[in-house]
């Protein structure tokens, strides 16, 4: 195991020897089952893949589980099926809450070490201190009062019922990275307090937990959101003080706002991959909207090899990135457009055959809205209300309706019931496309009324001279 309690003290194992690091890069993603997925972990996780493809490494799937309280089954599953439907493959995983030994026996080794020390004071306690600091306009870090205290009044807290918690022993110096976005950082540890790893009732915290995870797994690279800056000072102080490998990269991406600037949260259902699946959004127009988000590349309907080919980190701004839902829609318009019925057809209406998304799929922004149109084509449409001129024509083109509905008897079915009432333009042929489809705007009339046939048309046309005739 990579750590052990030896009479000497704390025991390091020997480093790991890496080979090409091109062949031994390995990054991770690592979701929380609290929540469905929202655009936000969609574009970490995203990043994360392309990079290690890009790369010829790998990627591990590792659940962050140890929540147990919000945590849930649905949730996990989620996870599962909205990274594949982005076509996100990882090639390990694994769980926190199978490791809760592990981070026990790291746990014992920093204590043995003089690293993690037990502290008492109740938050009131901390926040009377950190008052104090702030009113003499002094940083408000952690004193490390616990650290002065004798075995003896350590006993005596714990025979009054309390329970220490216990905080990493930060080093008195300054970490300085390289941040693969953002460019150098330096933060003095000085001015943190000791972080808190492990909880009075026992359970570790994030911080401690992801550190021994990165160390165990030989994660190289670790690509995340910006908000996760101020820990990565503690996190590379943690790593160090517990493995001899080599320190992980970081790559922290600036976060993605929404419309009104503020950042996307994984609780605003209406940007959950959930909700943009169940919409019609595709999952290639997602991908290739996100790969590119906040970089200067326009985003292009590329299918996931290019994506993976053509990324860099180098790419990505320092700048939050906005989600343009306006700028999603067109990529994924784009690709409905091309896509050929074969990839579309399990998700269609049933019945729905080549010749209607044919027809259709010209005038589709989501792949939802080939239901409408599929009831326009097969099915029943609410009647709309025209205006006297309008019913004029529709009369008219009951009368003339041809015995059949080929590719050439819509031009002439419209000459005629042009030469019957002199309406021309789209006097003529508004009043027919809401009549027969009960939408203003469409797909090209002539497939539709293939597709509708000549019984159903004449039903349609019949229905508002009726509704007309009888009105309330």
């Amino acid at each position: 195991m990579p750590f052990s309690i030896a009479k000497g003290g704390f025991t390091f194992p020997p480093p790991v020897k890496r080979g090409n690091p091109r062949e031994m890069v390995k990054l991770r993603f690592a979701p929380s089952p609290t929540g469905y997925l929202h655009v936000g972990n969609a574009r970490a996780a995203l990043v994360n893949f392309l990079f290690a493809r890009h790369e010829g490494g790998k990627l591990l799937l590792r659940l962050d589980d140890t929540d147990t309280e919000r945590g849930r089954p649905e949730y996990e599953q989620g996870i599962y099926d909205d990274l594949r439907w982005l076509g996100i493959e990882w090639d390990e995983q694994a769980r926190q809450s199978d490791r809760f030994a592990r981070y026990e026996e790291v746990a014992e080794a920093l204590k043995a070490s003089g690293r993690l020390y037990p502290c008492f004071e109740n938050e009131e306690e901390l926040a009377a201190k950190r008052a104090a600091l702030i009113k003499r306009k002094l940083p408000p870090v952690y004193d490390r009062a616990a650290l002065n205290m004798t075995p003896e009044q350590r006993a005596t807290a714990e025979a009054n019922g309390k329970r220490p918690y216990w905080r990493f022993k930060l080093s008195d110096e300054a970490v300085n990275w390289n941040d693969l976005v953002l460019g150098a950082r330096n933060i003095k540890l000085t001015t943190v307090s000791d972080p808190v790893l492990i909880r009075a009732d026992g359970t570790p915290l994030y911080t401690f937990t992801s550190v021994v995870d990165d160390a165990d797994m030989d994660i190289t690279h670790i690509v995340r959101g910006e908000d996760h800056v101020s820990n990565t000072a503690v996190q590379i102080d943690l790593f160090r003080a517990i493995s001899r490998n080599p320190v992980p990269r970081f790559a922290h991406l600036p976060l993605i706002s929404g419309g009104d600037g503020e950042k996307l949260s994984k609780r605003i259902g209406s940007i959950s991959l959930k909700s943009l699946r169940k919409d019609g959004i595709e999952p290639a127009a997602l991908t290739a909207y996100l790969a590119r988000l906040g970089t200067s590349k326009d985003a292009a309907p590329l299918p996931m090899a290019e994506l993976i080919a053509q990324f860099s980190l180098n790419d990505f701004s320092r700048s939050p990135p906005r989600f343009d839902a306006a700028q999603l829609l067109g990529l994924n318009r784009k690709l409905l457009h091309h896509m050929p019925f074969e990839c579309v057809q399990d998700r269609l209406p049933e019945g729905a055959t080549p010749e209607f998304w044919e027809a259709v799929r010209g005038n589709l922004d989501l792949l939802s809205e080939s239901r409408a149109w599929w009831a326009v084509a097969a099915g029943e449409i609410v009647t709309p209300t025209l205006s006297d001129e309008a019913l004029t024509v529709v009369e008219a083109a009951r009368e003339t309706i041809p015995a059949e509905m080929t590719p050439e008897s819509w031009k002439a079915w419209a000459a005629a019931i042009s030469a019957a009432t002199g309406a021309k333009g789209k006097a003529l042929y508004q009043p027919l496309r809401l009549a027969l489809t009960g939408e203003e705007h469409g797909p090209e009339m002539a497939p539709l009324l293939r597709l509708m046939g000549r019984e159903r048309a004449t039903k349609r046309l019949s229905a508002c001279v009726a509704a007309k005739a009888s009105p309330g």
